[in-house]
């Protein structure tokens, strides 16, 4: 058995993801709070379910650290920390938020602790500039923010400002770092391509945080968070014939998380403002981002049942 790829780890965050957009819908009297329950829960058996899977498939010691390791498929690795925090704040918090707290503290711990260490693996190892790509917000950014967000949740009112600065200030080193060497520097090879729809993310997952943090009001700096989102969606556009050239991967999971992030973000928005037929549109988002999560989800179950998901291992080499 060959390892398998960590960026596997994208289907949980994506289900989190959409769960926590349909969570937020039941908050605020848009949905059945069931329906998030119920895509949390899927989330988490899909997350067990990779996670047994990958460690199984780990067949020598040092397999793991290398991973870690890989400059390229490395950073997805974070998402065995992060999924499942979003979906114990999504499933878990409102119905046992004892055990919510518990397994939140001690998620947002290690997340901290692992962003740290990615943070000086990067400094420490010879990282050239064409392997970075927007997986790199995953540990720190989508890391720390989220960890921010589900720390306010459950009422750790202090931790959770100290995880979004953590977040915010990494997002605005690892940002420029990133979008210069997307606009500079060659360009990404074409499995990595759906990772430029994490570009998006950043901004929706600080909105999302910031309002956790600080309270459901549009201040100043949520809608600077906005003006640049809007920027990054508007880039996505350009970027739509590029992604329909493409075939089916699981790399394709990276544009469901970060269009969860954005229909959430949105939600948020239209709840606070309440604009004419702001319920309408709310059901738009979360009825578009829906299809488009489920549209991969049933692109993946049918390359899984056909042996295409994976790449073929390699071939022994003679002896």
């Amino acid at each position: 058995m060959r390892t398998l790829p960590p960026n596997l780890f994208g289907i949980p965050f994506g289900l989190a993801g959409l769960a926590a957009a349909w969570h937020y819908a039941g908050v605020r009297d848009l949905a059945p709070t069931a329906v998030g329950d119920a895509l949390a829960l899927l989330g988490a058996v899909a997350w067990a379910t990779i996670t047994v899977a990958y460690a199984r498939s780990l067949r020598r010691p040092a397999a793991l650290a290398e991973d870690l390791r890989h400059p390229i498929a490395g950073p997805f690795l974070s998402l065995v920390l992060i999924a499942p925090l979003v979906l114990v704040v999504t499933g878990v918090v409102p119905h046992a938020p004892d055990l919510g707290r518990a397994l939140v503290d001690v998620l947002a711990v290690a997340i901290v602790v692992l962003g740290g260490w990615y943070t000086g693996q990067w400094i420490y190892a010879p990282i050239q500039p064409a392997q970075l790509h927007p997986g790199y917000f995953l540990p720190t950014v989508a890391g720390g923010l989220l960890a921010a967000a589900g720390a306010a949740s459950v009422g750790q009112q202090r931790f959770a400002e100290v995880l979004l600065g953590y977040g915010l200030i990494c997002w605005l080193i690892l940002g420029s770092i990133i979008l210069g060497r997307l606009l500079v520097g060659p360009p990404l090879p074409t499995p990595l391509l759906p990772t430029l729809a994490i570009e998006v993310a950043p901004a929706a997952v600080a909105t999302q945080a910031y309002l956790a943090v600080r309270g459901e009001a549009i201040d100043p700096l949520v809608a600077v968070f906005a003006g640049y989102g809007l920027l990054m969606v508007l880039a996505q556009v350009r970027l739509l014939p590029v992604f329909g050239r493409l075939g089916f991967a699981p790399s394709f999971w990276a544009f469901t998380f970060s269009w969860a992030a954005v229909v959430t973000a949105g939600l948020h928005w239209l709840a606070i403002l309440e604009p004419a037929g702001w319920r309408a549109w709310s059901y738009v988002l979360l009825g578009a981002v829906t299809l488009l999560i489920g549209a991969i989800a049933w692109r993946t179950a049918v390359a899984a049942a056909r042996g295409q998901l994976l790449p073929a291992p390699a071939p022994p080499v003679a002896a």
